[in-house]
């Protein structure tokens, strides 16, 4: 059996995280409790995810000529991603963020990130040129919004050209042009997002939706040519939409929330290594819930991406079905 042959367009970016007992107001300076580092960016981080459940992935990306470009190219030849297309800008830095994480007893944690592109807006036409004539090799290509709008629109373009679906994931949230949505087959936003692309608030409380509110969202979306819409909405878990049925996910709280970040970039690659690997939508979407909940259950950004075999040992222990996996075992 042939494994997933998955390519992730891009954003690298070095995640600094500082944690605390409170967010500082407007104006206020008040004492953290840790500091951290640690390798991350969206697309990076679906690259990642998607390396360690089993699939083959090629990366595009740039970075600069820096100790953080280092590191978390490391990271990803580790993973065992294929990052021969990754480019490198001799004078702009790494892109990098800075996290803090408020951390408060009894509650689960919560964050508020600020991400400097660096090199990441620096990728050109020329740098993704040879897709035109190569990306019909992959089963699914993977974007988000943090390298330019223009690099999306045109390998989407190729994508769609070539018959090979594309996820978009639309964070962070941007405006989205009609053509770019036009070659999207699979679109995740969180609620957050699905609101400021669509103008529909999806009211939700607890383990409850409104589904009404969703499928008008969704139908929005419909109508500019997306073929399946993804919504992510919290403790509410997930739903899958599209012209023929709606598929719906719970969120499992068997453990605790530790750090959410990447926890979306978690979901949307595990998601797309179950299609990939030739499971139905629900097996999927259950699937990529576990991976998440196992990515929020730790620190860090790839750090806490969990591995194949952790992924299965997870839905032993808790009795949770888990399709065939063998398409995804080296």
């Amino acid at each position: 059996m042939k494994r997933p042959k998955i390519l992730v367009v891009g954003s690298f970016v070095m995640d600094q995280t500082a944690t605390t007992r409170v967010f500082p107001k407007e104006g206020e300076t008040v004492l953290g409790e840790t500091f951290s580092k640690a390798p991350g960016g969206k697309g990076a981080n679906q690259a990642v995810q998607a390396a360690r459940l089993g699939a083959d992935v090629t990366m595009v990306g740039k970075l600069g000529r820096d100790a953080n470009a280092d590191e978390m190219l490391y990271v990803c030849k580790k993973a065992g991603i294929d990052v021969s297309h990754v480019t490198f800008d001799e004078k702009i830095p790494s892109g990098c963020a800075v996290i803090i994480l408020e951390q408060k007893p009894s509650e689960d944690t919560k964050n508020r990130i600020i991400v400097l592109p660096g090199t990441n807006m620096k990728i050109t036409k020329e740098d993704v040129a040879f897709l035109k004539d190569s990306i019909s090799d992959y089963d699914m290509v993977i974007l988000q919004l943090e390298i330019p709008m223009e690099i999306n629109e045109l390998v989407a373009k190729y994508a769609s050209e070539a018959g090979v679906p594309v996820m978009l994931n639309p964070a962070p949230s941007a405006p989205l042009s009609d053509e770019l949505l036009s070659h999207i087959t699979y679109i995740s936003p969180n609620e957050h997002e699905a609101a400021a692309l669509t103008g529909v608030k999806i009211d939700h409380e607890g383990e409850k939706f409104n589904r009404s509110q969703a499928k008008e969202a969704a139908q929005k979306l419909f109508d500019k040519g997306v073929k399946n819409v993804l919504i992510t909405m919290g403790t509410a878990g997930a739903v899958l939409m599209n012209e023929k049925e709606t598929i719906f996910s719970p969120t499992i709280n068997s453990i605790k929330a530790v750090d959410p970040t990447a926890a979306g970039d978690s979901f949307v690659s595990s998601f797309c290594t179950g299609l990939c690997a030739g499971w139905n939508l629900q097996d999927a979407l259950d699937f990529s819930n576990c991976v998440a909940t196992l990515t929020v259950s730790e620190k860090g950004a790839m750090p806490s991406l969990p591995t194949l075999e952790k992924v299965k040992k997870f839905n032993e222990e808790h009795g949770f079905k888990i399709p065939d996996t063998r398409i995804l075992e080296k």
